[in-house]
């Protein structure tokens, strides 16, 4: 099974093969900055199911809360923040869940909630996600 995604504007396609290695919701405050909202979705895509399928990413590095470097690939044009990479998690990409295509993609379990002290008290706790304190 292959799973397309792009962003706002369309100049920036991925696609994976396969199910998610995992998922997190994570409430760190990277990402509620790189997504506008209170908390990020994210698929964990082992490296060798990702393909950048068309555009050339902007990429922006940064050293984030739990010390170690994450890099954004965002859109130049519409700014869409398509996915991230981690020094601390080589080999995996965290493909940000709303820029995927179609609704059978919005997994109704999640795997991991991170950075859950730091969560705005409207949104609930997953049932059934392991609570991590920082990073994975």
């Amino acid at each position: 099974m292959s799973t397309e995604g792009s962003c706002a504007c369309g100049d920036i396609k991925i696609s994976y093969e396969g199910e998610p290695a995992g998922s997190a919701l994570c409430h760190c405050t990277d990402c509620r900055k790189i997504t506008g909202s209170a908390f990020s979705s994210n698929y964990v895509i082992p490296d060798d199911k990702f393909k950048l399928e068309s555009g050339k990413p902007h990429e922006w590095a940064k050293t984030a809360d739990s010390g170690n470097t994450m890099t954004s690939f965002l859109c130049s044009n519409c700014g869409s923040t398509m996915w991230r990479s981690s020094t601390k998690a080589p080999g995996v990409k965290f493909v940000k869940v709303g820029v995927l295509e179609g609704d059978k993609l919005v997994k109704q379990k999640w795997d991991n909630e991170l950075y859950v002290p730091r969560r705005v008290p409207w949104v609930p706790e997953q049932k059934g996600a392991t609570q991590i304190e920082g990073m994975m």
